[in-house]
């Protein structure tokens, strides 16, 4: 097994990655910026390295300074987390370059998956059914508008190199496409450094649902699906599993070809396969080629550590894992707690806390990077713990998870706890009976 491992991230999932690590016997070294010398991630591990500045590009996404900080501390592989430089083709390369493994798909493949343009014709090549949209990238108005009279509207402007909502713009009628085009473009630029965006069908009313997979060159498998629908601005909120919309024949259906398209494509690694799912079909999204945020709730339904598996892929180049020995029992929710105020149209909320109680008993995780006394920053993204609750059904799921809830305390800050709280009671929530537009269409809070 790897003898140390650099984790390029910070907060709840450099955490999570520490942990798996320490349970292999493998030695830890964390990164991190001049405000997080403080953080949990740096407690835990066996070695520290301050990388930079709090801005991102100075230290998070530092390459060089990384690249530094693996020549110090002579570590042989780097997990990416989620985020940051995980699904970066050149921190990837550069770490082969180097003969340091990245703990991820190779950079050809992140590259590959990575344009949403690309993945999407590599997925329609492999049989999984696709949103109808132009081919590839558009940079002319006009061309763009004639396609979207051709689809019609409504359409998703979307950016090619986006992810976690940035640069996707709804338009609902020819009126509003000029401004949307022309901002979707400079968000893209932006937040990318590419603005090139595509366009595809808008779904009224549809489902999140994305399928984890493991894959090693042995074989690939699935580990079932989740449903992530929950959202705000394309933001996911709450996820659960399995998705109580899907029929048995239509998640077989989803499960096995997703399969057969990793296989294909020679994929190696943890990933995540999304789609959008609507009126009993389902459409692919993208493929992301990393750990998600949400991998708890797979985890604790089907009793795999996938952080675990996923060094032990890296390393071996195999997986230990087979697909009939894989059995899903009960039902999980996650609860992404964010240092927002959901009553002021979710402000960001730092400050340091002065009081922390996080819930525990049967059933109930929660990921965390957060203390007493601990000083939540303004500068990186606003999530700072995650409640996930394990039920034998769903019903059982959602009571443990308003109990827990009910449990958590963190003074000092503002939180979406009491969000939380009201969605997990709302009837709409208890039926299953909505869609990725719910909280964008509806005042909860």
């Amino acid at each position: 097994m790897f003898k140390k491992i650099l984790i390029a991230n910070r907060g709840e999932i450099a955490v999570r990655v520490i942990r798996a690590c320490k349970e292999w016997g493998i030695s830890t070294v964390a990164v991190h910026s001049d405000v997080d010398k403080e953080s949990m991630h740096v407690k835990l591990a066996d070695e520290s390295v301050c990388i930079g500045s709090h801005k991102p590009i100075n230290s998070y996404l530092n390459i060089p300074s990384i690249m530094s900080a693996i020549e110090l501390t002579n570590a042989d592989a780097v997990h990416p987390g989620y985020g940051f430089l995980s699904e970066n083709y050149n921190f990837a390369k550069i770490l082969e370059d180097y003969k340091i493994k990245f703990i991820g798909p190779s950079s050809k493949l992140i590259k590959m998956m990575g344009d949403k343009i690309e993945a999407k014709k590599i997925a329609k090549k492999f049989g999984l059914p696709v949103i109808e949209g132009s081919d590839g990238g558009i940079s002319d108005i006009i061309e763009a508008k004639k396609l979207c009279k051709e689809i019609g509207f409504p359409i998703l402007i979307k950016a090619s190199g986006g992810g976690g909502g940035k640069g996707i713009k709804i338009v609902k009628n020819e009126s509003e496409f000029d401004k949307s085009f022309k901002n979707a473009k400079l968000e893209a630029s932006k937040y990318f450094a590419n603005d090139e965006v595509y366009i595809e069908k808008f779904f009224q009313n549809p489902r999140h649902i994305e399928v984890q997979i493991l894959a090693g060159s042995n074989r690939t498998v699935h580990l079932y699906e989740r449903d992530c629908s929950v959202q705000r601005r394309h933001q996911k909120l709450i996820e659960e599993t399995p998705s109580p919309v899907l029929s048995n024949e239509v998640r077989k259906d989803l499960l096995d070809r997703t399969v057969k398209m990793v296989e294909q494509i020679k994929y190696e690694g943890a990933g995540t396969v999304e789609y959008i799912y609507e009126d009993g079909k389902y459409y692919f999204l993208e493929m992301n080629t990393r750990v998600q945020v949400e991998h708890p709730v797979t985890e604790v339904v089907t009793g795999i550590d996938i952080i675990k598996e996923q060094i032990r892929i890296a390393f071996h180049g195999e997986t230990s894992l087979k697909q009939d020995e894989i059995r899903p029992r009960g039902h999980a929710i996650e609860c992404r707690i964010n240092a927002e105020d959901a009553s002021k149209d979710f402000q960001p909320s730092p400050g340091t806390i002065s009081m922390c109680h996080q819930p525990s008993g049967f059933r109930t995780r929660v990921d965390s990077s957060i203390y007493q006394g601990y000083k939540v920053t303004p500068y990186y993204d606003s999530m700072i713990c995650k409640l996930i609750c394990h039920g034998r059904d769903r019903y059982e799921a959602i009571q443990r998870t308003k109990r827990s809830l009910d449990e958590f305390v963190i003074e000092g800050i503002t939180t979406t706890i009491d969000l939380h709280k009201k969605l997990l009671i709302h009837k709409k929530f208890i039926d299953s009976d909505f869609s990725v537009n719910w909280l964008d269409s509806e005042k909860i809070i």
